[in-house]
């Protein structure tokens, strides 16, 4: 028998993407880029960064194999990384990473005592996984979908998300743009819709036609009460699907909403494990579950997939700023997943990030006319490409 391999180093890298445009479009009045480079939205009352960032981990083995994974660095990238460096690389460096759900719940046992079941911690635990899938299929020579269990789907329907423009006209202009490149659904930000949601929609209506999805990201800004009355008010404009209509925390208040309006209500991106999802889908808060990769990594995805498909909820991942590691693994695992109705696409960052990774098989991944198509190649079937990797040692 051959001995085990051993993961022999974890490093985690800090990769900053400067970009035009801040993430949700131009700044609103009253908005400013504070010291720190950030910007608090008014119209949800959240923290954003001006520019891109992400964190990158590698593990290396003894046998010379390596594994790359991903988690957000929007805000506060160091805490990240130093809990890599400080907690999780110490207890990985010497353990067979033949094993990675095994090896997520040994991580999560590490720091649930402190209340670390959520957060940064399971940001940092969301990369280490996917380095470990990705690791496991690279040994083995195949796509992480089929350690899930097979890939359902070889190309992944994609709606447009956002539409960063300064007015409305533009704004539909821009989705227009989009739909006369083939895409059928587009998804706006009520939090920066100036002239409202229910403007927003109807001129979107008008511009793209009666049969374009269009879907709304409430962004976690009303009360229960307050979203029912939005959301009827935008049923009459074909409403796909309402998202995150309340704090996150309220799931009583969600609950109330979905029963409350004849929409499909989807949540989830911001929820790291079952523990959290468990509840929300006990109370019947959604149609539709929207797991974030870079929070959850591959174990957490596949999991609160099983547990949607339980339910009778259609999984449609959530997909923002990232370099495309975490994509790659996205796509991958929502691969396996039964019922898929839509991947979100964020084209500002998913299209020219793509020079930031390399295929690992014969084929990259690509969204184009409407559809994500997969990589093919073993593991996450994408790598690290060489401008990333000067990045990562600048």
């Amino acid at each position: 028998m051959t001995r085990a391999d051993r993961i022999t180093r974890v490093t985690a890298h800090v990769i900053a993407i400067p970009r035009e445009v801040p993430y949700l479009g131009p700044l609103r009045e009253g908005e400013f880029i504070n010291r720190a480079g950030y910007i608090v939205r008014l119209g949800n009352r959240t923290l954003y960064p001006t520019q891109d960032r992400s964190i990158v981990l590698r593990i290396d083995t003894e046998q010379g194999l390596t594994g790359w994974g991903e988690t957000y660095g929007i805000v506060a990238p160091e805490a990240v990384r130093a809990i890599v460096d400080d907690v999780l690389a110490p207890v990985l460096e010497g353990r067979d990473p033949s094993a990675p759900a095994m090896i997520h719940e040994d991580l999560y046992d590490l720091m649930r005592v402190r209340g670390f079941f959520g957060g940064f911690y399971l940001d940092a635990l969301a990369a280490v996984d996917i380095a470990l899938w990705d690791l496991l299929g690279r040994r083995l020579g195949v796509p992480v979908s089929t350690l899930l269990g097979g890939r359902r789907h070889a190309r992944i329907p994609a709606y447009v998300s956002g539409l960063p423009r300064a007015t409305l006209a533009e704004r539909v202009d821009f989705a227009r743009d989009w739909q006369g490149r083939g895409f059928a659904g587009f998804k706006f930000a009520a939090v920066v819709a100036d002239d409202g949601a229910e403007a927003e929609i109807a001129a979107l209506r008008e511009g793209l036609g009666p049969k374009a999805a269009i879907m709304a990201d409430l962004h976690w800004k009303n009360s229960a009460a307050e979203a029912i009355r939005l959301i009827r008010r935008l049923e009459p404009h074909g409403l796909a699907f309402a998202e995150a209509p309340c704090a996150p925390e309220d799931i009583a208040g969600v609950a109330e909403v979905a029963r409350g309006v004849g929409v499909p209500i989807a949540l989830g991106e911001e929820l790291r494990t079952v523990f959290e999802w468990l509840p929300r889908l006990q109370q019947r808060c959604m149609a539709i579950g929207q797991p974030e990769m870079g929070h959850t990594g591959i174990t957490e995805f596949s999991r609160i997939g099983a547990l949607c498909h339980a339910h009778h909820v259609a999984i449609m991942p959530h997909a923002a700023i990232g370099i495309g590691l975490f994509m790659a693994a996205s796509l991958q695992a929502a691969s396996a997943q039964q019922k898929l109705p839509w991947h979100e696409y964020q084209h500002s960052i998913f299209d020219p990030n793509l020079r930031l990774t390399r295929p690992t098989g014969s084929s990259h991944m690509q969204c184009e006319a409407g559809f994500y198509t997969l990589p093919d190649g073993p593991g996450l079937g994408v790598e690290p490409s060489e401008a990333l990797l000067a990045a990562m040692e600048a």
